[in-house]
């Protein structure tokens, strides 16, 4: 297939989807080679990036999207009815962190980390789409996993669970003393 036609076949794909579409999927809708495909989708980011436009592609794992700009938000909202954006309190923030590094994983695992009940906050993250029910754990009971959703890395800026901020070691070592210490006060009263 011609490049500029399989160029104007992704972004048309890319347009009216709205959400992120796997390179497989690409691959396999223009018969052709996936390292090929990525290569023009390379170059199609390029040039929106290079020419300044409006839109952007946006890559999310093996996936790509398009997008809006961010500096294009301020004119969007004039326009559009913007959706309250959310907001993530210390406890949301705290789940979605266990969630994301530890992924897959239960509330039952996240309970044990946090040491109090996540029912509200693990519902609020699967209401805003920042996570999902990814399949049931092997062990009685067959308890929900959850991870993280491409909602996450599109909200948090990054392409992949890989770019987040590795944790620092001092301050594991600090929160598991912690908790450990509050574990302690709670049995000896």
């Amino acid at each position: 297939m011609e490049h500029k036609k399989a160029e104007a076949i992704i972004e048309a794909i890319l347009f009216a989807m709205g959400n992120s579409v796997s390179i497989d999927k690409l691959a396999d809708t223009l018969e052709m080679d996936k390292k090929e495909v990525r290569c023009i989708l390379e170059e199609m980011k390029e040039k929106y990036r290079a020419e300044d436009r409006g839109i952007e592609l946006v890559e999310l794992e093996d996936s790509y999207q398009l997008g809006t700009k961010g500096e294009t938000f301020e004119y969007l909202s004039k326009i559009a009815r913007i959706p309250q954006k959310y907001v993530l309190t210390d406890t949301v923030m705290e789940t979605l962190s266990i969630i994301a590094y530890k992924q897959p994983v239960t509330r039952s695992e996240i309970e044990k980390i946090r040491g109090v009940s996540c029912d509200h906050a693990v519902n609020k993250l699967l209401e805003y789409d920042l996570i999902e029910e990814v399949g049931r754990l092997d062990a009685p009971g067959k308890p929900l996993l959850f991870g993280t959703t491409e909602q996450f890395l599109r909200s948090f800026g990054v392409t992949s669970i890989e770019e987040l901020p590795a944790m620092n070691q001092e301050l594991v070592a600090d929160f598991t003393a912690q908790a450990e210490e509050e574990i302690n006060m709670k049995v000896d009263v």
